[in-house]
């Protein structure tokens, strides 16, 4: 089935397979198996089981988060290895964050919700080491592809930004989605990409008011806005200044 959360569990003994997607195995103990919302997830043999499960929305860590979960813990990437075969030391230091987010669960805090938010958060960064120790040319090329995939983004944003003002836009001129693009944009340059397009937009204007005696009309039909006063509004938002303003103060 596909859910709508993400699914992290740890085998400690027992007889186990998982299906994730097209690919299917047996688990053996200390495997760490991570499902992120929306694959495909399946086990048809399930038997004297021992271990530990949880399971978590990605809203849920929004607030703890500084970007996409999958940027920040390349393990939720769809195309990622999903079964991480554990040693017994790494195992047992999950194991005991794995207690520590029970432990705070079946607790009375008036903190509960931000106390098991960051134990899991915790649990992840765990996870991201034992990863990392096996993966990296993995993260390596996921980062690459970012940087290209950014790279791209910006190319289309110079050549196209006074007739596209919209993510979805270039989106689909990229082959992505809105959302996937703006995650990568927002974690490889630090800013979401309809910032990076009004930027682009602004600097234009800001040259055209300076250089040229455009009227505003003008500028504002070459930059493809709807009318002179979007246009005026558009530059008063970014800037506080009015476009007259800022041709008298060149």
């Amino acid at each position: 089935m596909r859910r709508n959360f993400n699914l992290i569990y740890l085998l400690l003994d027992g007889l186990h397979d998982v299906r994730l997607d097209d690919k299917h195995r047996w688990l053996m103990p200390h495997d760490l198996v991570i499902v992120p919302a929306n694959v495909l997830y399946a086990s048809t043999n399930i038997k004297d089981c021992r271990g530990f499960c949880i399971e978590f929305t990605t809203e849920f860590m929004e607030p703890v988060m500084q970007g996409a979960l999958s940027e920040q813990f390349p393990f939720f990437d769809l195309d990622a290895e999903h079964v991480i075969s554990l040693t017994s030391y790494e195992s047992k230091l999950l194991q005991r964050s794995f207690e520590d987010i029970i432990e705070v669960y079946n607790g009375h805090s008036r903190e509960k919700t931000q106390l098991i938010r960051n134990y899991i958060h915790i649990l992840l960064l765990l996870i991201r080491d034992c990863y990392k120790a096996r993966y990296t040319v993995y993260i390596k090329e996921k980062a690459t592809r970012a940087v290209q995939l950014t790279s791209g983004f910006q190319h289309l944003v110079d050549e196209h930004f006074r007739e596209m003002h919209e993510v979805q836009q270039y989106a689909s001129l990229l082959n992505i989605t809105p959302k996937h693009l703006a995650d990568v944009v927002k974690s490889t340059t630090g800013k979401p990409p309809h910032e990076m397009i009004q930027n682009r937009l602004l600097q234009e204007a800001r040259t055209l008011l300076s250089h040229t005696k455009m009227s505003m009309a003008e500028i504002a039909y070459a930059l493809h806005f709807e009318d002179q006063s979007h246009f005026s509004h558009f530059i008063k938002r970014k800037t506080g200044q009015t476009p007259l303003e800022i041709r008298k103060n060149f």
